[in-house]
């Protein structure tokens, strides 16, 4: 039986695959359009600037350990971790911040000087995440959703009221302060859905902000990306960039080969970690599982406007991960969420990972990530790019109490276009489909097509969702479902 594996696309999800589909003995060979691989993980440098295009977070350390564990293999092997102390600062106001500290003991100090009595309410609040985040490493996010009766444990069972209810409620049942309800609340962000739309069971992400911390992998996640492809490569993974794929070519039912940039190429087995919808164009109709109906009524994660900047002087006043919460968090949801459209004060997140990684930026300098998250699919232009980042900088300016704008020696943006355009993104979103509970594990887009032989899928449109974590598990039950069912 013949071993050649064609993967489309270089994200996380792809690159994971291809290291456990060449453990297993494939050939595999990876194709990704850009002149990078990372898929949207990917490095900008500019005038001695560096910074990282899609994810800056590091949660989750335990996943990319288990990760590089399967191939005997540890993170401090191809980059070096460093935790953050503290972990992100939260603005609500001029001059008016909480610091996110790196351990519990002083996160319980911070929640208790805001109100007091809410570090008993948060110490019960955190054991049932920790309960919830080893119930999902353990029970859940490695099953390749095929079927409901992969959630049925006798754990899952005696949680099972936790899809009932949602996050919101469960933050809000004890803790009254709109600050640390906020603080509470923003890590489901990364699920790609409103709190008041997400089980209340992914309260397990309270735990990988507190519980685990937050993480720096020196060079930033590109980083991580180049350890992956190092490892892939020493497996024996091709990797050909620049190539892009104009179809999937089906005979009798089954994956017959790949049509990449005019040339045809005889395939025995695709996988593909591009955009799911997208895929599905590369197929002719018959061969497509879901209509463009099926997507447009998908709750989708937001798209984002992202802003990379280089200052010639240090900034003050904000941490490497700064969040700006100083305006209407529900108002600016429905315009994600219920509405879509631009919102008319949006909260943004800024990253400034030069103050831990000097590298980032020239001495004396600092490299600024800016991100507004959006609806996907609303109209994008330079006029509105314009108009967001004068807010935005105008707000920083103002809330941390300096001057930056003079400072400016350079700016690039990415939008909602751009998704479209460099990674196929549908809608353009930025993180895939949210994970709420009709979205969630065998009821999300299936990872083995059910029309084309030895078609599978990968990444954040299937299980287990959104966020670099999941892509790399998603990477591995695919691999493991591959192995499994290949025909």
């Amino acid at each position: 039986m013949s071993k050649k594996v064609h993967i489309i696309g270089s994200g996380f999800s792809s690159l994971a695959a291809s290291c456990y589909m060449a453990k297993l003995g494939y050939n595999v060979t990876v194709f990704e359009r850009n002149a990078t691989v990372g898929g949207r993980a990917r490095r900008l440098e500019k005038e001695g600037f560096t910074f990282d295009i899609g994810p800056t977070w590091y949660w989750m350390p335990d996943v990319f350990e288990r990760f590089f564990g399967d191939f005997g293999k540890k993170p401090s092997d191809y980059y070096q971790l460093e935790k953050l102390e503290p972990a992100y600062q939260v603005y609500f106001g001029v001059a008016d911040s909480l610091t996110v500290e790196g351990t519990l003991d002083k996160i319980y100090e911070m929640f208790e000087s805001e109100e007091k009595g809410s570090s008993q309410h948060l110490k019960k609040f955190l054991k049932s995440a920790k309960d919830n985040y080893e119930t999902a490493i353990e029970d859940l996010v490695y099953k390749p959703g095929v079927s409901p009766l992969e959630l049925v444990t006798p754990t899952t069972i005696a949680r099972v009221s936790q899809f009932f209810s949602t996050v919101r409620k469960k933050v809000r049942k004890n803790i009254k302060s709109k600050k640390l309800i906020q603080i509470l609340e923003f890590p489901v962000l990364f699920l790609g859905a409103k709190p008041s739309n997400t089980p209340a069971f992914y309260n397990f992400m309270n735990y990988a902000d507190f519980g685990l911390g937050t993480w720096h992998p020196k060079g930033g996640m590109y980083s991580v990306v180049e350890g992956i492809k190092t490892l892939a490569e020493d497996l024996g993974v091709v990797f050909k960039t620049h190539a892009n794929v104009q179809e999937i070519k089906v005979s009798n039912g089954k994956v017959s080969g790949l049509k990449v940039d005019n040339e045809e190429i005889e395939s025995d087995l695709v996988l593909s970690g591009a955009d799911y919808h997208h895929t599905e164009t590369l197929l002719k109709k018959e061969y497509r599982q879901y209509s463009e109906s099926y997507w447009d009524k998908k709750t989708f994660a937001p798209s984002s406007l992202l802003f990379y900047v280089g200052f010639d002087k240090k900034i003050e006043n904000v941490e490497h991960h700064t969040l700006f919460f100083d305006s209407d968090f529900d108002k600016h949801a429905r315009t994600i969420y219920d509405d879509p459209s631009w919102p008319d004060d949006p909260l943004f997140y800024a990253s400034f990972p030069s103050i831990t990684d000097p590298g980032f930026a020239p001495k004396g300098k600092e490299a600024g990530v800016f991100l507004i998250p959006l609806a996907p699919g609303i109209k994008d232009t330079d006029e509105i790019r314009e108009h967001y980042f004068e807010m935005i900088i105008g707000r920083l300016e103002r809330l941390t109490g300096q001057q930056v704008k003079k400072n400016i020696i350079f700016k690039e943006s990415f939008c909602v276009n751009d998704f479209v355009k460099d990674y196929n993104s549908y809608k353009g979103n930025a993180y895939g489909m949210a994970n709420t509970l009709l979205q969630t594990a065998f009821l999300r887009p299936k990872i083995k097509s059910k029309k084309v032989q030895n078609l599978y899928f990968t990444g954040q449109l299937t299980v287990p969702g959104p966020g670099v974590p999941p892509s790399l598990i998603s990477g591995k039950i695919t691999s493991e479902l591959i192995q499994k069912t290949r025909a």
